[in-house]
């Protein structure tokens, strides 16, 4: 696949798509998990983050080595966002899960 997408000059066109697919799968994830888990949740994305830097520099193909740094990267940046969620949840801007009566450590 590499190849083709190289031999018709539309690699940087499929990873800059992924990246964009990968960031938009992450943002609804963010809202979902605080609201289902609150921010004892950030630790999955710290593990999957790790697992895929180490699957990128492992991978030699180009395209899926840059798929997977952009889904780490994106990972890492998930533990930020899911404490920054919270704080809009304080703020009422997102809807508090009222079913989870335990405060967030």
């Amino acid at each position: 696949m590499t190849q083709f997408l190289q031999s018709y000059h539309l690699l940087g066109l499929a990873i800059g798509l992924c990246t964009f697919l990968i960031i938009g799968l992450f943002h609804p994830l963010v809202i979902k998990c605080e609201y289902h888990f609150g921010t004892r949740c950030w630790w999955w994305f710290l593990i999957l983050g790790t697992a895929m830097l180490a699957a990128s520099v492992a991978v030699a193909d180009v395209f899926w080595s840059s798929v997977l740094g952009v889904t780490a990267f994106s990972s890492y940046w998930t533990i930020l966002e899911i404490f920054e969620q919270r704080e809009r949840v304080r703020k009422g801007w997102f809807p508090a899960n009222p079913k989870r009566n335990t405060p967030d450590k």
